[in-house]
């Protein structure tokens, strides 16, 4: 028996016939993107655009770069990896912060509006500026500092046991969404040192080869840099690793308590 196929872009109507298409509908979804140039002297604005999902990949970073090469090329973002462990497209989507990359444009419903990271200063459109996020970093010194030489001609190892315990720390990607979602850090971003910071000074106090924890309490040991946070767990809600910095933070805070009782 001969196989039957329709033509291209046509369909069986209800009396069996077959109909040709006059061309499928398009699945189109708006966006409305922050914009800001502080070279032009204008105030910040939306503006809008409209994708076609047909012809562009799942994920929000898809349209954005759709968008730029398309539409407007002027629009201004970061990106990297497109896999989720560089952390350069942290941005708000939808209200929430996330990564670009791994958000699905069909987890949002409707409009999905895009603004840069919150209480940040804004470089342009969605590109934050990271140098006092980047500085509070280095001011924990985020390497592993010791005092005594290492084995001869070898590593400084570490028990399983010790090193399972750097699980949940280590993935930290730095895309700072915990911190510009912690309203603490926004009003105390001066002095308190942030989840996504606090994450990774934790991270080398509880490595078993580090040296210098005695130091590194002592440098956290502030009213404000570390004390300001009042776990209200906005960080562990929108960490796109699925980390939980409230928790190393709360370790951190044990530690200071158990080396002075």
């Amino acid at each position: 028996m001969a196989e039957f196929a329709l033509p291209k872009n046509s369909r069986i109507t209800s009396n069996g016939k077959s109909h040709q298409a006059t061309g499928d509908a398009k699945r189109i979804k708006k966006f409305k993107i922050y914009r800001y140039d502080p070279d032009s002297g204008a105030n910040p604005r939306y503006d809008r655009f409209e994708v076609n999902l047909d012809e562009c990949g799942p994920m929000v970073l898809d349209a954005l770069i759709k968008m730029k090469a398309e539409q407007d090329s002027s629009l201004t973002f970061r990106r990297s990896c497109r896999e989720g462990i560089c952390g350069s497209c942290a941005m708000n989507i939808d209200g929430t912060n996330t990564l670009a990359c791994t958000k699905a444009i069909e987890d949002v419903k409707g409009e999905v509006q895009i603004t840069p990271l919150p209480h940040m200063e804004v470089i342009k459109d969605l590109v934050p500026d990271f140098t006092h996020f980047y500085a509070q970093y280095a001011s924990i010194k985020p390497w592993l500092q010791t005092v005594t030489a290492p084995p001869s001609g070898k590593e400084r190892l570490q028990s399983p046991e010790d090193r399972s315990k750097l699980d949940g720390l280590y993935e930290c990607i730095l895309c700072a969404c915990c911190s510009t979602s912690c309203p603490s850090y926004w009003w105390n971003s001066d002095k308190f040192l942030g989840p996504a910071i606090l994450l990774q000074a934790y991270r080398w106090l509880a490595d078993s080869r580090d040296e210098m924890t005695g130091e590194r309490l002592d440098e956290l040991e502030d009213p404000f840099r570390l004390y300001r946070c009042h776990t209200i767990m906005n960080c562990a809600n929108v960490c796109p690793k699925g980390l939980n910095p409230a928790k190393a933070i709360a370790e951190i805070k044990k530690m200071e308590v158990e080396r002075v009782a």
